[in-house]
This record gives C-alpha cells, structure tokens and sequence, in this order.
C-alpha cells in the first residue's frame, strides 16, 4: 500500500466534498404549505432565503394557524435542503461515514 497515493486521494476527496458543500450553501430548495399559502425557500445549508404568503391567509383572528403554517414550511425546506445536502455528499464519499459530512 502506498500511503503517499493515499493521502493525496485523501486530499482530493477533501477538496471535492469542501466545494460540494460551498456548491450546496448555494443551492436552494423550496418547500410550500397548506395549499400554496405558505411557501418558503431555503438553502442546502439551512439559511431561511425568503417567506411567501398568500394573504388571504392572514386572519388577525386566528394567528396561530398562520404561525403553525410557517413554522411548517421553514422545517420542511430546512429539511429538504438537509436530504439533498446529505444525498449529494453520499454520492461523493460513496456511502462513507465521513464525521461533519
């Protein structure tokens, strides 16, 4: 076994997975709620981009709906951007248990 050939594969693959996960900080995922009321937009790496909302759906009466509607849309696109992040670092390391990746 050549170590020499080792670490620099080993270095490679760090470069490649460091620009996966600059390329996907990027990368944006969109998740939409209670009909289309609620549509929300985030990256792969968990940043909230944007908030739509339709108003039609803004009762002074009933916020709470409004907030549970919101809350829902932010965790499905986080989790969204948390799947494809995940998917596209296991295509790289090939399935490997790589600790941060």
């Amino acid at each position: 076994m050549n170590i020499a050939k080792l670490m620099k594969q080993a270095q490679q693959m760090q470069a490649g997975l460091a620009a996966k996960q600059e390329e996907l900080a990027i990368q944006t995922v969109d998740a939409s709620v209670g009909g289309g009321m609620v549509n929300v937009i985030a990256t792969c790496a968990g940043d909230v981009i944007s908030i739509k909302i339709d108003p039609s759906v803004i009762d002074p009466q009933d916020p709470e709906f409004l907030e549970e509607l919101v809350l829902k849309g932010v965790q499905e696109a986080i989790a969204k951007g948390k799947e494809k992040s995940s998917s596209e670092m296991k295509k790289l390391t090939g399935g490997l248990g790589i600790p941060g990746m």
